[in-house]
């Protein structure tokens, strides 16, 4: 039984969605403020496999609460917001969140999403594998990313979809193809955040590098290829 930690300041939201989790079978604590999240995650952290997160808490907001857990832990977080803004989603995905949900949004999509990230979770825990393309490394047990040799900080989507590609180079793999391995073939989100996600890849792959590694194959989808050995 996953364990999740809900936050959210209305009582209404934590009732009901405390409801639709158990009634899955999730075993589920709460939190309806900043301070209180923070605290039950530091008592708990040991034995949660995710945490859905609000933005708007009282005494401390979910973006810094976000923060304040990604220094020392890259456990799923699902982040919660009324705000359907563009730029909150981007800062709630830079500031570590795994994925985003506007409310109001449908229980079914929520679950959904809850199942691709738990999925995820569970195929990591496999027998540690180092994967290397050229000078970049991925570690499965430590989940390390190097490139050449120097560290290199993921979100866990960001993990994921580089695993996927590493697994399959230099294969090309199509947006559908990533789409499905990564996010999961219950997804119902936009097909785009492929590209936005391979693009946050880059930009912490290939940024400042001269060789690229990570490439666009033009009306197909994307692939690892060195071409310093073409």
């Amino acid at each position: 039984m996953a364990k999740i930690l809900l936050v959210d300041d209305e009582a209404s939201v934590i009732d009901f969605l405390e409801q639709e989790l158990t009634f899955e079978d999730y075993h589920v604590v709460t939190a309806m403020d900043g301070h209180e999240a923070l605290q039950t995650y530091q008592d708990q952290k040991s034995d949660l496999d995710l945490i859905i997160l609000d933005w708007m808490l009282p005494k401390m907001d979910g973006l810094e609460v976000l923060r304040r857990i990604r220094k020392h832990d890259d456990i799923p977080v699902i982040m919660m917001t009324a705000r359907d803004y563009v730029g909150d989603k981007v800062a709630g995905l830079d500031g570590g969140a795994d994925d985003y949900i506007t409310k109001p949004f449908d229980t079914e999509e929520l679950l959904a999403r809850i199942r691709v990230i738990l999925r995820h979770e569970q195929r990591a825990k496999t027998p540690q594998k180092v994967y290397q393309f050229a000078d970049l490394a991925l570690d499965t047990k430590s989940r390390q990313v190097q490139r050449n040799h120097r560290s290199i900080q993921l979100t866990q989507r960001e993990y994921d979809l580089l695993l996927v590609l590493l697994k399959n180079a230099p294969t090309t793999l199509t947006r559908d193809e990533l789409l499905d391995q990564v996010w999961g073939v219950d997804f119902e989100g936009q097909p785009n955040i492929v590209d936005v996600y391979v693009r946050y890849l880059r930009q912490k792959v290939d940024t400042e590098q001269e060789r690229k590694l990570i490439h666009t194959v033009r009306g197909i989808g994307y692939c690892l290829r060195d071409d310093a050995n073409a």
